[in-house]
């Protein structure tokens, strides 16, 4: 007698769209690596006297390239993930403010893609000074670093949260202001003040000010999951006060708002404003820690005692800067790195609310 087997468990929705994720980011690489193969022989055959950097820098194609196919495969991901379990609640966003959250996750992949090949390309260079980039070998690199690129920034917008949300802002940021620092025509601008890095005529200013730009949409595009997150929360009685959601996702938009106005209104074109935007995101930074223990009741007690010593670190940074023993720029660059390391630690915290001990 044959006994019947057991029924296999279903599988859930997660497990079954996170394989389709990974079966069509698969796919599209393959053909974007097929693409990039031809891209790379075109590129090789107009420009026989190709160098990985240098007059005709392969680096510069490759990362225009990489630029192009991460904003298609981000772009593509993130509206496809609208059906995805967890995030159908997006499909309820009002059209414009789905559209921009869509262009703020395209502009950072772009952008990370971009600067990312192209530095690694010029790394690159410096070890193979001189070489020649030959038809064989262009066809293959950009195969393949086209098709990584689909692959990577497909799979980063199709499983787009709150928690890989803020580590995505946190590498733009790193990467676009770094980038900006060792490419700047002053070497010696930290002398002056940060702001510095975006008054020159020059491409580091551009990439000082568009980081900023761009970031400060994606803070806001970052406010809107923070905000159904903690709507969540305070529906399973985690969060006790039923304004938290509306509240801190206001000032992060407003926070979000004010670091774009950084990179728009430079020091040297309006630096009323670019002080005013730069204070104004400071100020929603402060207001959300001290009001943190009444708006954020609920969440992990270890989470107020990081706040109040992130508090702290930016009140004796104000100090040392009054007191003359930090620079200007040093002042700015410890503010900085301060608001943002607390907003990593807001998310991380924010994502185990609630959770078992």
């Amino acid at each position: 007698m044959t006994l019947p087997s057991a029924a296999a468990p279903p599988e859930s929705d997660a497990v079954l769209t996170t394989r389709r994720a990974e079966s069509d980011a698969v796919y599209l690489a393959l053909g974007t690596g097929v693409a990039g193969g031809v891209y790379g022989f075109l590129v090789a055959t107009i420009s026989p006297s190709l160098a990985l950097a240098g007059e005709h820098p392969f680096a510069l194609l490759a990362a225009l390239g990489t630029a192009i196919v991460t904003a298609a495969a981000s772009g593509l991901a993130y509206w496809r993930a609208r059906a995805r379990e967890g995030q159908q609640w997006r499909r309820d966003l009002p059209r414009w403010q789905y559209a921009v959250n869509t262009l703020s996750v395209v502009i950072v992949h772009t952008v990370l893609g971009f600067l990312s090949c192209y530095a690694l390309y010029r790394v690159l260079a410096l070890g193979f000074i001189g070489l020649s980039v030959i038809v064989f070998w262009s066809v293959v690199l950009m195969a393949v670093t086209l098709g990584l690129a689909v692959y990577i920034s497909y799979l980063s917008a199709a499983r787009m949260s709150t928690q890989r949300m803020s580590a995505l802002l946190l590498a733009f940021i790193a990467i676009g202001v770094l980038t900006s620092m060792v490419t700047s025509p002053d070497p010696q601008w930290w002398l002056v003040h940060f702001s510095r890095l975006g008054t020159f005529d020059a491409p580091s200013s551009q990439i000082f000010n568009g980081t900023l730009i761009a970031a400060g949409l994606l803070v806001t595009t970052f406010a809107v999951y923070v905000a159904h997150d903690m709507t969540d929360l305070v529906g399973r009685g985690v969060l006790a006060n039923p304004r938290a959601p509306g509240f801190v996702s206001t000032m992060f938009v407003i926070m979000g708002v004010m670091l774009a106005g950084v990179g728009i209104f430079t020091f040297d074109a309006n630096f009323i404003l670019h002080n005013v935007s730069a204070s104004g995101m400071a100020a929603m930074y402060l207001v959300l820690l001290i009001t943190g223990p009444r708006m954020l009741r609920g969440m992990p007690r270890s989470y107020f005692v990081s706040s109040w010593a992130y508090l702290a670190a930016t009140l004796t940074s104000v100090v040392l800067f009054a007191v003359g023993y930090f620079s200007l720029t040093a002042f700015e660059i410890i503010v900085f790195a301060v608001v943002f390391g607390w907003i990593a630690v807001f998310i991380r915290f924010l994502g185990v609310a609630g959770a078992p001990r």
